[in-house]
């Protein structure tokens, strides 16, 4: 399916800007440029070497469009694998479309989204699972998402999946071959090694579906509910954590009716802060609406944050304890902060009073004052507690990829297949069937199991240009 079109496209985000680099890849790639290019040593840019950048003019015809750097990277030293020129001319929006233009008139066509990375991968510069973190790494927005975006590109996670691969396939063969030999009862596997390479597999495939747990919510940031009863500060705290005016406040009741979010890199952790409906019974439709879009907000938060005021609590500490308790309750899973807000209106033995009215088993207690800003970064350090980044710091593979995941638990599926098999005695044409299936599955994360729907799925979500 590689397409041996010669391909050009903007490689820098569109728009004006100091520079602008053009992109073009195929086998036609430096003959275009050099039938358009004149440079001012009078350089033949077919006979150039590669890596080599050269200063010159981009002509059409006679007509001098730019003065640019052509950059070559010869096949199979590029990225594409393909003979690869890249154009850095002026960041004029008019400069980029009529080189683009020119380049299109002599030969080249447009890229597609991904298209580049896609010949890559199809000329054997990388694999799937690397080709799908670059789209990761352009998109990381933090340091953790860009750390293990990293850590998949340089193919830590597929190296870890190909060995895994690799020792499963040589078994599959010997297995293989004693059903050549079936009428002479002849085993060349030998099943005890067989069994400690399954169950080692089973381990590692546990381990990375677990990781996913981890790394997705990494990847697109972590969920943070902020709850409570109407005007008890949750906006205020919202505007505190990100260090500006993000949310209306005011003393009326129920002036959030809507959730607001918004995002804050903690310690290179995206975070994603939600802030929500005051919770109280109310007669008033929209703000009924509001406090529906409360709870499913908490649903899909992985934290919550259950904020009250300090000084309401001396007349209704026991509707807050109550409250309390539910959430606990109906969220077991879900690490819960309770948060005392306006402290600064407290004293000392106040304080310790409310405290120890509160039942702190499976959560977090943080006592702040939002408008003074008293506390909030001993609260970020609570959200930071929360994360599990040792598998970062000890640059363990964690899985992000939704389409990887789903291939590791049917990976999985099968490999538990064969264990059974083993245990059981089940007989080799049988086990066979299952250990293809497992080969098939570590094979669609890769790459060597691939098809035309799965490739357009996933380079269909990068930018065009790369």
């Amino acid at each position: 399916m590689l397409n041996q079109d010669t391909i050009v496209a903007l490689a820098t985000p569109s728009g004006a800007g100091a520079v602008a680099i053009i992109r073009i890849s195929g086998n036609q790639a430096i003959a275009i440029a050099n039938d358009v290019f004149r440079s001012v040593r009078n350089k033949d840019l077919t006979k150039q070497k590669t890596h080599t950048i050269h200063l010159g003019h981009i002509m059409d015809g006679e007509k001098t469009l730019d003065q640019v750097l052509v950059s070559l990277f010869k096949n199979p030293n590029s990225y594409t694998g393909e003979d690869v020129v890249e154009i850095s001319c002026h960041g004029s929006v008019f400069i980029q479309q009529q080189i683009i233009q020119l380049l299109l008139r002599k030969g080249c066509r447009m890229a597609t989204a991904g298209e580049f990375t896609l010949r890559s991968f199809l000329n054997g510069k990388m694999d799937l699972s690397q080709a799908e973190a670059v789209a990761d790494l352009i998109n990381s927005d933090n340091e953790a998402s860009h750390q293990i975006a990293m850590q998949q590109m340089r193919g830590g996670f597929s190296n870890e999946i190909a060995k895994l691969r690799e020792e499963l396939l040589n078994f599959a063969s010997l297995i293989e071959l004693e059903l050549d030999f079936a009428e002479e009862d002849v085993e060349f596997a030998d099943r005890t090694q067989f069994k400690d390479l399954v169950n080692r597999i089973e381990f590692v495939l546990k381990r990375l579906i677990d990781s996913f747990a981890v790394g997705n919510v990494l990847k697109n940031g972590i969920p943070v509910a902020i709850v409570g009863e109407p005007n008890v500060g949750k906006s205020t705290l919202l505007n505190a954590l990100l260090n500006e005016e993000r949310a209306i406040v005011s003393d009326i009741a129920g002036t959030t009716r809507d959730t607001i979010e918004d995002e804050l890199v903690i310690d290179g952790i995206g975070f994603r802060f939600i802030d929500t409906a005051g919770i109280r019974d109310t007669k008033d439709v929209v703000e009924s609406i509001g406090i529906q879009k409360t709870f499913e907000k908490i649903e899909q938060a992985q934290v919550i944050l259950y904020l009250f005021e300090s000084l309401k609590f001396k007349v209704q500490s026991s509707e807050y304890i109550t409250e309390i308790e539910k959430i606990k309750n109906k969220y077991p899973q879900k690490p819960l902060v309770i948060i005392i807000n306006k402290v600064d209106l407290l004293s000392e033995s106040e304080l310790n009073t409310i405290t120890s009215q509160l039942t702190t088993d499976n959560c977090q207690l943080s006592t702040i004052s939002a408008k003074q800003k008293i506390g909030i970064e001993e609260l970020k350090n609570i959200l930071l507690s929360f994360v599990n980044t040792g598998a970062l710091r000890n640059n363990e593979t964690i899985v992000t990829n939704t389409r990887h995941y789903d291939s590791l638990l049917k990976a999985l599926e099968e490999i538990q297949k064969v264990r059974f098999g083993l245990e059981s005695g089940l007989s080799a044409d049988l086990m066979a069937i299952d250990i293809r299936q497992a080969l098939y599955y570590f094979g669609e994360i890769t790459g060597q199991v691939t098809n035309d729907e799965l490739l357009g799925n996933i380079f269909a979500n990068f930018c065009i240009g790369k």
